[in-house]
């Protein structure tokens, strides 16, 4: 029997690999530079909701254990960016060189840098959780520039466990209240990823910080885009 599955698709993830399916795809779209055109968010939400019986069995899959998603969502996530973190300390500058392509474009990482700069190291490995793609590339990122191992899993421990309880939670919200809403699954889904990056926005909104400040309010100790190995 062929399997067929389209990795764009939440639901189709889900329903082929179940519960492995949504740690793997977590794992490489946080750890990996090649997966940052997987689901994470819409995934995550998806997830969510299928935890409930109803949405779960009217979309003819089985119902995911939340307890075990609610665990290994974090974990994989923060194991992904952690990885993220030392292949960017480990390769550098290197890592990024490279010509565009179908899976690699340099703006992705000069977004990446951009918010890295904007709002420091600390702020910018959680925030940067609920903006697609920059979370793909600012771990790395942040090992190329140097930001320490052990600083960077303090922060990362955050970012991660705050962004997927978040966003699995309010699909599991979403899945418990909105009858029938594996029917509007899509459009749902797309409204809960809009909410998610409200974080972003409201700091975007609130301007550039000082010059000469990181995001922790100390002061910076390389100027933007003049980084130092």
């Amino acid at each position: 029997m062929a399997l067929a599955v389209n990795i764009l698709d939440p639901k189709s993830v889900i329903a082929t690999f179940g519960l492995v399916g949504i740690l793997a795809v977590i794992f490489a779209e946080t750890g990996l530079l090649i997966g940052f055109f997987l689901p994470g968010d819409t995934l995550l939400v998806t997830a969510g909701v299928f935890t409930t019986t109803a949405a779960a069995h009217h979309a003819g899959i089985s119902p995911l254990p939340l307890p075990v998603l609610l665990i290994g969502a974090p974990i994989c996530a923060i194991a992904g960016a952690q990885v993220g973190h030392f292949l960017g300390a480990r390769y550098g500058r290197k890592l990024f060189d490279r010509p565009d392509s179908r899976l690699f474009r340099q703006d992705h990482v000069e977004k990446a840098e951009h918010y890295f700069n904007k709002f420091g190291p600390a702020k910018a490995v959680v925030l940067a959780r609920f903006a697609p793609v920059v979370r793909t590339f600012l771990n790395p990122l942040a090992g190329m520039l140097e930001m320490s191992a052990g600083r960077f899993f303090v922060f990362n421990v955050i970012g991660g466990v705050v962004w997927t309880e978040a966003i699995i939670l309010l699909g599991r919200f979403l899945g418990d209240r909105v009858k029938g809403i594996d029917k509007y699954i899509l459009p749902v889904v797309a409204v809960a990823v809009i909410l998610s990056v409200i974080p972003v926005i409201r700091e975007i909104i609130r301007g550039p910080k000082k010059p000469g400040q990181n995001g922790d309010g100390r002061k910076t100790a390389m100027p933007s885009g003049r980084h130092r190995r």
